[in-house]
């Protein structure tokens, strides 16, 4: 009989312990602020990279000119070691993001990359004189331009008002 108490004891223990687990768990999430909007992206300044890519490049590196200061740079990378890869992120005013991608890959693999599966339309539309592609379905839907050996992708989680706007300001040196 004896053996039979311990065992309801540590039964109880570990219930009164679960309980007290549970009570701290709740007063920790109540009381511990947290907060669940979107993190504030560091801005970042991308002239270096930009004048590099543009000296290293066998292809005209395109960067925006003219956006309002409302856009915000928030990352930037070139690898010329990976088939010229151009990128520059940048954080909409309506906090979405739109991203150019410049490449001399294989156009196929590196529009499904820079869409992240998006598959072509059958709209075109004129930008500066340039036909643009549009490319939907996938995680980003897109805008393409494919000319002087490079591939240029604008695409975000922007409407394709923003992308437009994206690529309306792009220049090259």
């Amino acid at each position: 009989m004896a053996g039979s108490n311990g065992k309801q004891k540590t039964v109880r223990d570990m219930i009164l312990s679960l309980v007290l687990i549970g009570i701290a768990a709740a007063v920790i999430y109540i009381f511990i602020p947290h907060d669940d909007s979107a993190p504030d992206l560091p801005k970042v300044d991308y002239r270096v990279e930009l004048l590099t890519a543009r000296r290293a490049a066998p292809y005209p590196v395109a960067a925006p000119e003219g956006l309002s200061g409302n856009w915000k740079a928030t990352s930037v990378r070139f690898q010329g070691d990976q088939f010229d890869a151009w990128h520059l992120g940048f954080q909409a005013p309506d906090g979405e993001y739109v991203q150019i991608e410049q490449s001399t890959q294989k156009p196929s693999t590196f529009i499904d990359a820079a869409s992240q599966g998006g598959k072509e339309t059958k709209t075109t539309q004129e930008i500066d004189g340039r036909t643009w592609t549009r490319y939907t379905g996938g995680r980003y839907d897109a805008l393409v331009l494919t000319e002087k050996g490079a591939t240029t992708v604008v695409a975000g989680t922007g409407s394709f008002a923003r992308l437009t706007q994206m690529a309306e300001a792009l220049k090259t040196a």
